[in-house]
């Protein structure tokens, strides 16, 4: 977590820093062989120099962004869960729990899906 402590201590409501720290904790437990790393000032996990997930802190909820290709493969699994959502990211808002099931679902899924990927984002 010492990759994310200056990105942490950043965010300014501490309701926020902490629920972005818990979701932050719980991946790299979860997923221990993914690399934790700030690029474009936000937090993500990467595996093999690719992307898996990414994160960003906004007023009303905390985004999860596991690419396009992994929103496709869960869209009926946000809309089911009430989630609001783009094309490439999910809205978590910061008055509900974290729904930490999908959570994994996004990332084994982009795990999977990426393993013989060699660039950062799919082409």
């Amino acid at each position: 977590m010492e990759a994310f402590a200056a990105y942490l201590a950043s965010i300014d409501n501490p309701e926020h820093q902490a629920r972005t720290e818990e979701v932050l904790a719980w991946v790299a437990e979860q997923f221990p062989q993914l690399e934790p790393k700030i690029a474009w000032n936000q937090p993500m996990f990467t595996d093999h120099g690719t992307f898996i997930i990414g994160f960003s802190v906004a007023k009303k909820h905390l985004a999860v962004a596991p690419e396009k290709a992994g929103m496709i493969r869960f869209a009926d699994d946000i809309e089911q869960a009430g989630f609001g959502h783009t094309k490439e990211l999910v809205r978590f808002t910061w008055d509900r729990p974290v729904d930490f099931a999908l959570l994994g679902k996004m990332i084994a899924y982009n795990i999977a899906d990426k393993a013989d990927c060699s660039t950062f984002w799919r082409k």
